[in-house]
């Protein structure tokens, strides 16, 4: 009986050390591969957030990348040797009438739309990236707008991108961005500077001879004073005061130009009083102020007889003016004939002339130039060359325009178009 029961016991023992060899055998694997599952899921784990990151990191370059092309307004573009074809990739140009580059637009589509001036410029910068002599490019040019007779300004830049195993270019890529806008500020900035260049050189001659304008009437008013004590006649001393008025009168006008002058550069055109004004009265005034001088000159001076009696609003006193400096010049500048006054009505304006037959103006200085700063047509004759200017500066107070038309040794016609 016992030894029975020993021999079950032997059994069983035998059979559950079978059981555990077995799971040892069938566990043991099962662990180390789930152990090696659990180790590649961890490293693909790794490797997936390292591609998400990485992606993100390229997704957020793009945005910035497209954000730089746009607050730029560039447009990027593929040049492909081998091929010389164009491939526009990005377009944030802001203006629509520009040439387009589709995909493989030939270089002849380039040369084509260039203005001559600039195609040998740009052919030399090509060949300099081609050859090899550069690395980078930059170059503006002018290109025509497809379809027009106008034009735009362009700027690029340019780089190599892949090259052959020879070294050699097999592609290019670039910028492209209009710079109209720059152009125009430059040219405006050039003729700015040849404007204050001219204006500081007529200044210089101005300041250079003002002094002779101005010691001219004086020495004429001292020298006729001490001469005048001395008279021996009441015709002779008529003579010498009528001297000393006209001298007096003189230097009085060269101070009250250079004074006007002053005050409207200065922006300080005064207060503005548009009224209604009469034409009529203005011109017989300015006619029975001048016409003692042109009487003394055996000059006629008359307001056209078709003149009639508009009226109109503007400024009195700086329509006086303007007419009186080009009465002042009519009456200098003629020596025979007549000085003449009048106006013509068209639409909603009036033009106010002052026409003579004097020497006139030669066609190369009968011009906007005329009206300018310290501008005179003969340097021989007495004057500061303030008077036209002042004319002008008046009339666009006044929102109008000045001109002059003139034929050499014919005359001169000088007129303010203003609104009625």
């Amino acid at each position: 009986m016992m030894i029975d029961m020993a021999n079950t016991l032997l059994l069983n023992i035998s059979s559950l050390m079978r059981i555990d060899i077995l799971v040892w055998v069938i566990g043991v694997p099962v662990v180390i591969a789930c152990l090696a599952l659990l180790v590649s899921l961890l490293k693909r784990h790794r490797q997936l957030s390292r591609e998400l990151a990485q992606l993100s990191k390229i997704q957020q370059h793009n945005i910035e990348y497209d954000l730089v092309l746009k607050s730029m307004c560039l447009s990027t573009w593929r040049y492909d040797v081998p091929t010389a074809t164009f491939t526009l990739e990005n377009d944030y140009r802001k203006e629509t009438d520009s040439l387009p580059f589709e995909k493989g637009t030939l270089l002849d589509v380039l040369y084509k739309n260039m203005n001559p001036q600039y195609l040998q410029e740009f052919k030399g910068v090509l060949a300099d990236i081609l050859e090899g002599r550069k690395d980078e490019v930059h170059i503006q040019y002018q290109m025509s707008v497809p379809n027009s007779d106008k034009v735009y300004w362009s700027e690029i830049f340019a780089t190599v991108d892949k090259r052959s195993v020879h070294g050699k270019p097999l592609t290019i890529v670039g910028t492209t961005r209009r710079i109209d806008e720059q152009k125009h500020l430059e040219a405006d900035l050039m003729e700015a500077r040849n404007r204050a260049e001219e204006s500081d050189r007529l200044k210089s001659a101005f300041l250079a001879n003002i002094t002779h304008e101005v010691r001219t009437p004086l020495n004429a008013i001292v020298g006729f004073s001490d001469v005048l004590p001395m008279a021996q006649s009441e015709e002779e001393r008529n003579e010498l005061i009528k001297l000393i008025k006209q001298n007096n009168a003189h230097l009085l006008r060269l101070f009250d130009d250079m004074l006007n002058i002053s005050r409207l550069e200065a922006g300080n055109s005064g207060h503005i009083v548009k009224e209604d004004t009469e034409l009529l009265p203005l011109f017989r005034e300015l006619v029975d102020k001048y016409l003692p001088l042109c009487v003394d000159k055996g000059l006629e001076v008359f307001v056209e007889e078709s003149a009639g009696n508009d009226t109109i609003k503007t400024d009195r006193d700086r329509l006086k003016e303007i007419l009186n400096q080009y009465m002042n010049n009519a009456v200098k500048f003629t020596d025979a004939g007549s000085v003449c006054m009048g106006y013509e009505k068209h639409d909603a304006r009036v033009r106010i002339w002052v026409s003579d037959t004097g020497k006139g103006i030669p066609e190369d200085k009968c011009n906007e130039h005329l009206f300018e700063r310290f501008v005179k047509v003969d340097d021989f004759v007495a004057g500061t060359g303030l008077g036209l200017s002042i004319c002008r500066s008046l009339a666009n107070v006044l929102e109008g325009t000045v001109g002059v038309e003139s034929v050499f040794g014919k005359g001169s016609t000088f007129w303010v178009d203003l609104p009625c």
